[in-house]
């Protein structure tokens, strides 16, 4: 078990004060931006050893690049993500997991682990592009979205 340092309980505040993902070069800049010292490298550290704690989701954008957010449900989950505003929805996919064992058995495969993350518009994105629609069509966590640069949108 890895010790609970100053630096690894800061970059936890500043993921859990972060709605939706974020990538570590945002949130060191955040974190130095109120006055932390903390050095990147020891951002990306820390954000690792939260993911691997299961305290972190932690995921790869459509760019490529690794995005961290302060896990909110324990166990394996799967993700829906805006590309455009980052309002994540966890979700449970029993539909892939029974695909993901099948496939695997069918293959040989034991012990399989999977990530399953769908990026696409939100609700709320998708009208602002392609003009209103009727309240139905609206995401019911649309309030969560957060308002800061994103997306700068895990893997348990």
């Amino acid at each position: 078990m890895k010790r609970n340092t100053w630096q690894r309980e800061a970059v936890r505040e500043a993921l859990d004060s972060t709605d939706g993902f974020i990538s570590a070069q945002a949130l060191h800049s955040a974190l130095h931006a109120s006055g932390s010292p903390i050095g990147l490298a020891t951002v990306y550290r820390a954000l690792g050893d939260l993911a691997a704690a299961g305290e972190a989701d932690s995921l790869q954008s459509p760019e490529g690049e690794a995005i961290y957010r302060a896990c909110s449900t324990t166990g394996h989950h799967h993700h829906l993500i805006c590309r455009t505003c980052g309002l994540t929805v966890e979700i449970a996919a029993d539909e892939v997991e029974a695909w993901a064992k099948r496939v695997a058995g069918e293959h040989g495969f034991t012990r399989a682990a999977h990530v399953v993350d769908v990026f696409g518009l939100c609700a709320s994105c998708s009208a602002a592009i392609d003009g209103p629609r009727s309240d139905a069509t609206q995401h019911p966590d649309a309030s969560k979205r957060s308002d800061a640069s994103q997306p700068e949108p895990h893997t348990h």
